[in-house]
This record gives C-alpha cells, sequence and structure tokens, in this order.
C-alpha cells in the first residue's frame, strides 16, 4: 500500500502516511497527492483505523509544496485552472475523510504542503517548523478559492494577507499564535506526542468524532465561495508572462523580475 515516494503503515488503530522523498524536502508529485487520495479512501472503510497522520520524512520538511518542473508543461490558461481543480479534489479528500486528522510537522510546511496541513483536523510540530506560502515572492501564481478559505478560518483575515502579501514565513511560535498550529514540542518528542493525541482521539467515541468533524466541515462548507467563483483571478495569473517567469527563476536559483504582466 505504499508508493515510491508515500509510506503507508497502521498501528494499533493508527494510520501513518509518510511523505517519503526526503532529497527534494517531500515535493510532492501527482503519485503523491493521489496516494493522500488512496489512503483517505483506506482509513474511510477501515472500522479498525481511528486516526490519520500524516508527516514527513527526512527531518527537513513536512511537504515544501508541489514539485515546481510540473508546472514547465503549462502551456494554456485552463493549465492553471485545471491545477488547481486537482489539488482541490485532493485536499478535499483531506478535509472531508470521517476519521480525524493530525498533521506532524518537523521542519518546512510551505506551499501545497501548508494547504495540506490546513486540511486536517490537528496540528503538531516542532520548534523549528515554519509555515507558509511564498508564491508573491516565488511563483506569481495564486490560491485557489476553497484554499483561501481554510487558511481564512484558522488565522483569519489579518494574518492570511500578511502571509500571503509578504510571502514570509511563519516560525512554530508564530503558527501557534495566529492558530495554524495546535501544539509546539520539541523534535525529540513529537512521535511521543502525536500518538498521546492520536490515542487520546481514539479511546472517544468514535460517532461523536465522526459527527464532531462533519457538522463543523458543513458549516465551513456552507460559508465558502461556489467551486469557480474565483477561475478568473487564476485565470489572470497562472497565463501571466510573471508566472512563467517564477517558474524558470525558481528552478534556475535567481531572483524573479515581475512586470505585472
Amino acid at each position: 500500500m505504499s508508493t515510491d515516494h508515500t509510506l503507508y503503515e497502521q498501528d494499533n488503530g493508527l494510520a501513518f502516511l509518510t511523505f517519503n522523498r526526503p532529497e527534494a524536502r517531500n515535493a510532492m508529485t501527482w503519485e503523491m497527492y493521489q496516494a493522500v487520495v488512496e489512503r483517505c479512501d483506506t482509513v474511510e472503510t477501515d472500522p479498525s483505523i481511528r486516526v490519520l497522520i500524516l508527516r514527513g520524512a527526512g527531518g527537513r520538511a513536512f511537504v515544501s509544496g508541489t514539485d515546481i518542473s510540473q508546472f514547465r508543461t503549462f502551456s494554456s490558461p485552463e493549465a492553471g485552472i485545471d491545477y488547481e481543480e486537482r489539488l482541490d479534489t485532493v485536499i478535499d479528500r483531506l478535509e472531508s475523510v470521517s476519521k480525524p486528522t493530525i498533521a506532524q510537522i518537523d521542519g518546512v510546511a510551505t506551499g501545497g504542503g501548508c494547504a495540506l496541513v490546513a486540511a486536517c483536523d490537528l496540528r503538531i510540530c516542532t520548534p523549528t517548523s515554519r509555515f507558509g506560502v511564498p508564491i508573491a515572492r516565488t511563483l506569481g501564481n495564486c490560491l485557489s478559492a476553497a484554499n483561501h478559505a481554510r487558511f481564512l478560518d484558522l488565522v483569519g483575515p489579518a494574518h492570511l494577507k500578511d502571509i500571503l502579501y509578504t510571502g514570509r514565513l511563519l516560525n512554530a511560535a508564530e503558527a501557534l499564535d495566529v492558530g495554524l498550529v495546535n501544539q509546539v514540542v520539541e523534535s525529540t518528542q513529537l512521535d511521543e506526542a502525536v500518538r498521546k493525541t492520536a490515542q487520546t482521539i481514539a479511546a472517544n467515541a468514535p460517532l461523536t468524532i465522526k459527527a464532531t468533524k462533519e457538522i463543523i466541515r458543513r458549516i465551513h462548507a456552507h460559508r465558502r465561495l461556489p467551486a469557480d467563483a474565483a477561475r478568473d483571478q487564476i485565470v489572470m495569473c497562472y497565463a501571466s508572462d510573471d508566472f512563467r517567469e517564477g517558474v524558470e527563476s525558481f528552478l534556475g536559483k535567481r531572483a524573479p523580475r515581475w512586470t505585472g504582466s
């Protein structure tokens, strides 16, 4: 049930999905994103699983985002829409899985990785972890409306604008302060802290947990925009010269030259 870049394990009612591409700071390929969907389906239908835990291998990153080399194939405005819709499908599946989810974060969680973190129910990290969506200073693209809404629910508009406008990364203390994470523990205690939280949840009434999660999900969904509400903004960014410049400058390890076109 594992893939080349993901590992899936079960242990006493807990399921662990590990992103296992440490040489690339666990940057996500579509195979890895698909593994998220498949493992959510697995735990959904397995009554023995009470909690799903997501984590990254290597100690440097949870997930550093989507593998940017995949963006070089974008040749039309529709490519950006297709990408965001495809990513939304993955993140939506993680958010809607009926079992509780915990993000175990040791290192960076940026871009798509930060979106995965936001879709989990609880987030526990180490003091050296960092969080953000630095696309305003790297790629020049934008988040989908759904991902804007997830972050908005967690941190509020002022903090979200700060994070997205500046492109800066929040350290663990800041992430805790704004509500992006629930707990910060030392790296040596991370596994134990996550397991303790997961086991506490697993010992409680599963239908109460399921109902609580679903009711909160429905409240959030009721407040969100239709899926296509931000399509014009996605096209504006992904069809731009700035986006092409952002991709090439990122892969070329140089500063981008923005023109606003």
